[in-house]
């Protein structure tokens, strides 16, 4: 399942089933990875979903959550800018009140095949193979699995929020309308803003 919560950012969770199917699957890798729904940047914006893999992929095989994104063919890719170029950022989500989220991001590479204008139905996958340790997400309480299930949020952006401010703009009130969330972010980087230009009374 996903929600798409703004032109920006999507986030979707994952369910196992029970714990002791979802550790027989990763041990087994009957499943290796999953894909997102497909979301949108915009009505007639960029196409993109993500590819998850629980038992990771790769180097990161059996140690770490790997994470990736995906650029898709849409019926708009010809008017629409390419090579990609916006940073992306992922999201493990603490289910707990202490809210220790797990956060990572990287800048496209332009001259990858993955961010240029899709030929076929998806391009290469790029992304981070080392999210998250498996050892994390194994350990009996941890905040990240709760129900047998986790919440992964993605954002791209398409503006210019500052790394200092990411942590906030992960984690509004995903209760309160997009508007109210966008607006929220937005008195919070002007805040920080303010803060940073006052000088300090002496």
């Amino acid at each position: 399942m996903y929600k798409i919560e703004s032109p920006l950012s999507v986030a979707f969770k994952r369910t196992f089933g029970s714990s002791s199917s979802k550790s027989s699957d990763a041990q087994s890798e009957r499943q290796t990875s999953i894909y997102s729904p497909p979301f949108h940047s915009s009505q007639s914006g960029y196409k993109m979903r993500a590819r998850f893999y629980l038992n990771g992929d790769e180097n990161a095989r059996r140690t770490h959550i790997s994470l990736f994104f995906i650029l898709m063919r849409s019926e708009y890719n010809a008017i629409l800018r390419f090579p990609f170029n916006y940073k992306v950022t992922f999201c493990l989500y603490d289910q707990t009140p202490t809210q220790q989220h797990i956060i990572d991001s990287f800048q496209p590479d332009i001259k990858s095949n993955s961010f240029q204008r899709p030929r076929s139905e998806m391009n290469i996958v790029s992304g981070i193979p080392k999210l998250c340790p498996l050892s994390t997400i194994q350990q009996e309480g941890n905040p990240y699995v709760r129900d047998d299930t986790i919440f992964i949020k993605i954002m791209v952006n398409f503006g210019d929020i500052p790394k200092t401010l990411l942590p906030f703009a992960l984690n509004p009130n995903l209760g309160f309308p997009v508007n109210i969330q966008q607006t929220m972010i937005k008195q919070e980087a002007e805040k920080r803003t303010q803060q940073t230009s006052t000088p300090s009374a002496t």
